[in-house]
């Protein structure tokens, strides 16, 4: 999930020209927040107030409502000692047709398609025949996008069910020799975060839903390698994965001679897994980054820092590591927008649903994925 939003910082300098209407904020906010001084520039204002924390959350949200249907926007701050309220207008958001949804899928399903029939043919001829490109669809492209779609749109329906302006999953699609077919799926927040709770709903949702849907995609997998095993010689150059421990676990109750060839519902599987568990790393805009900055507010970075450490330090033994911190640095980023309201606490039921988060990750992630 993606956050396109990012907000405006309070520009303290003079204009003659103000856009926004300071009477009626100062109305809407002394509704809800008894106020001693205001400042304002051309685009933000800022109120300084003061807070009863007991109904800080239920007040905010209020305000926040009531502020949305007029075009603006408020963020609760502490700086110097003192509670502000920002005030800027709702920037006007081009939304892309859903055309372009449609579009990107039905090319991510091409796509995995190819992918899943190069894992039943080497030449190009046995690729596109009908029979390997229909094995491909049904034992790879499915699954697979199943795991990525159910995951994207447990975002949607949360943010929806918050009130959020969010769009549909975009798939990326990768065409062959990727061997996955896909750079995975997002879908695109178009307003901020409103509190705490929300952000971790809305972060959480995806990887449970995932998960879910990738465990009995694994279950398959695993029934289909036992009842067809292909079997290879050790020394064939074949790519192995390594099983994270929920896929050790599922693996026990069948048996699988140790050389024989992944499934492709079972890779498709694996894949789920793992990208659940890259989802679940507590850095920037990934699932788990909006768990980390729910749960540990402005110190989010901190963990997000030790979490690139470690993973230069995996590189070390799987270079693959290090292509991923890159990407990280220099397309993701280490730092989390903050919700508009910061202090409202979370509650026991989103506490756990933490811990589930941090559990579930352990048990997908594969320290060396794979292995030549």
């Amino acid at each position: 999930m993606s956050n396109t939003w990012t907000w405006n910082p309070f520009d303290n300098t003079t204009n003659n020209t103000i856009d926004l209407d300071i009477e009626m904020l100062k109305t809407e906010i002394g509704k809800h927040f008894p106020f001693y001084d205001v400042k304002y520039g051309k685009d933000t204002a800022a109120f300084f107030c003061r807070i009863d924390e007991y109904l800080l959350e239920e007040k905010f949200d209020s305000l926040r409502k009531s502020l949305s249907e007029k075009g603006y926007i408020p963020m609760i701050r502490h700086e110097g000692g003192e509670h502000v309220i920002y005030i800027i207008k709702k920037p006007k958001i081009k939304k892309r047709p859903t055309w372009i949804n449609i579009v990107l899928l039905i090319a991510t399903i091409f796509t995995t398609t190819l992918a899943g029939s190069l894992q039943w043919a080497s030449t190009w001829e046995e690729i596109i025949s009908l029979k390997n490109l229909l094995n491909g669809l049904i034992f790879f492209s499915i699954p697979l996008l199943l795991i990525l779609g159910i995951h994207e749109m447990g975002h949607y329906f949360t943010s929806k069910k918050h009130h959020l302006d969010t769009s549909l999953p975009y798939f990326i699609p990768l065409p062959p020799p990727f061997i996955l077919g896909t750079f995975g799926a997002l879908i695109s927040t178009r307003e901020p975060i409103p509190d705490r709770k929300t952000l971790l709903d809305v972060g959480i949702s995806g990887p449970i839903c995932g998960f879910l849907v990738a465990i009995p995609v694994c279950i398959v997998g695993l029934f289909l390698t036992q009842q067809n095993p292909i079997i290879i010689e050790q020394s064939t150059d074949n790519l192995n994965v390594s099983y994270p421990l929920i896929l050790q676990g599922l693996s026990n109750f069948f048996t699988i001679p140790e050389n024989a060839i992944i499934h492709p519902t079972l890779f498709a599987g694996w894949v789920g897994l793992f990208l659940t568990a890259i989802n679940l790393l507590p850095i920037g805009q990934l699932d788990g980054g909006h768990v980390a900055r729910a749960f540990l507010k402005e110190k989010q970075r901190y963990a997000s820092w030790a979490v690139i450490i470690i993973i230069f330090a995996l590189g070390l033994v799987y270079p693959g590591w290090l292509m991923f911190a890159f990407i990280i640095l220099f397309l993701i980023g280490t730092q989390h927008q903050p919700p508009l309201n910061d202090f409202s606490p979370l509650d026991n039921r989103r506490k756990i649903l933490g811990i589930i988060a941090f559990i579930i990750f352990i048990i997908c992630f594969a320290p060396i994925p794979m292995s030549a």
